[in-house]
């Protein structure tokens, strides 16, 4: 009977958890107008890649220059009081000095009987008058000159406003759909002008069984735990793993871990299911044959053994699976054996076992090694 036949061999296997993962954006932004008003111009192209700092859209800035202009002239007023006030002041000051010794003055003279009493109170009074007329003016010119801090306040976030009338990237990542068109109103904090999502690098997240959660903490700890993910393209992108959850999901009994890769050449997508690798670690020396030769019995699982043109069933032990990727894409899924009757480079029949009995001779058609 005709079969088709591999070979079992010893291969360095990797002790892997699958999983199925989503890609996510390590940085995703909602850019939003901190001012109010008209949209003047989109600048940036629909799905084009944006830098840091990038212009994307203008806002009309005609309602801020005239608030400006305005601010400014309020300010030049209150700077015109505080000079005048700073005059007052500098004029009553010298009056309230001369009062002063004229009171001082009048005092000895009231002493020594040469002022009369009443002329002394009226000097003294005098004195006390200018005094007060300086504080007054004192607390007026303050008052300018608060009034003077409080128009240069205004006046800046005013150019601060200005400023933001350039709506610029806050981040380096793909630009989405514009959500605006030029002419449209926005105000302020609130329409979504666009969203901005890093792609490079980017994250995958998974799950894992709560069973092999020591494992991965253990070998995380010695160093980066090594993942892959399958892109759209077939191809593996490596990446390693950065985050652990600190709780399981009591619902599914797995825990969430994420892993980052280096995407420079985009082939993971925000939002898109990857298939994931996470590597434990190496186990060398694994006697491996093609999972299509292992069949189950009655007793256990077995394998047909091909020697001299005749088939033998053979108990095999199979302790995982593991998929293995050619450089060309193809993927062989393969049984890692634990014991069994097979030994290095048997050939094991992988393709027409069910004609077979014990002693059956057979004609190879085909030996992969």
């Amino acid at each position: 009977m005709p079969v088709r036949t591999a070979r079992a061999v010893l291969e360095d296997v990797p002790l892997e958890i699958a999983a199925v993962g989503n890609v996510e954006a390590i940085e995703r932004v909602e850019v939003k107008s901190r001012i109010g008003g008209q949209i003047r111009r989109v600048v940036f192209t629909e799905g084009q890649q944006v830098t840091k700092g990038q212009l994307l859209f203008t806002v009309d800035r005609d309602t801020l220059y005239r608030q400006q202009a305005q601010q400014q002239a309020e300010l030049d007023r209150d700077a015109s009081m505080e000079q005048q006030a700073e005059a007052v002041a500098a004029r009553d000051a010298a009056s309230e000095k001369q009062r002063r010794s004229e009171a001082e003055t009048a005092k000895k003279l009231g002493d020594l009987g040469v002022l009369s009493g009443q002329s002394v109170s009226q000097a003294v009074s005098t004195s006390d008058s200018a005094s007060a007329g300086l504080h007054a003016d004192k607390a007026a010119m303050a008052a300018a000159a608060g009034a003077v801090k409080a128009d240069h306040a205004r006046l800046a976030q005013t150019q601060l406003l200005l400023n933001f009338a350039d709506v610029v990237a806050p981040i380096s990542g793909r630009a989405g759909a514009a959500m605006v068109k030029a002419g449209n109103v926005v105000r302020e904090n609130d329409t979504t002008l666009v969203t901005l999502l890093q792609l490079a690098p980017i994250h995958v997240t998974f799950g894992i069984p709560e069973q092999a959660l020591v494992d991965v903490q253990r070998l995380s700890a010695q160093g980066p735990l090594e993942v892959e993910a399958g892109t759209s393209t077939g191809a593996m992108a490596k990446g390693r793993l950065d985050f652990i959850d600190n709780e399981v999901d009591a619902a599914t009994g797995t825990i969430r871990i994420k892993a980052s890769f280096a995407n420079a050449d985009g082939a993971l997508w925000p939002g898109e299911f990857a298939n994931v690798r996470l590597r434990l670690r190496v186990e060398n020396g694994k006697l491996v044959v093609p999972e299509s030769a292992v069949q189950q019995g009655i007793d256990g699982r077995y394998a047909w053994r091909v020697k001299a043109n005749l088939a033998t069933m053979v108990p095999v032990t199979v302790e995982r699976s593991y998929k293995q990727q050619a450089p060309n894409g193809s993927v062989t899924s393969l049984a890692v054996l634990g014991g069994g009757g097979l030994q290095p480079d048997d050939a094991v029949v992988t393709e027409g076992q069910l004609r077979l009995t014990p002693g059956a001779r057979v004609t190879t058609i085909g030996d992969r090694r």
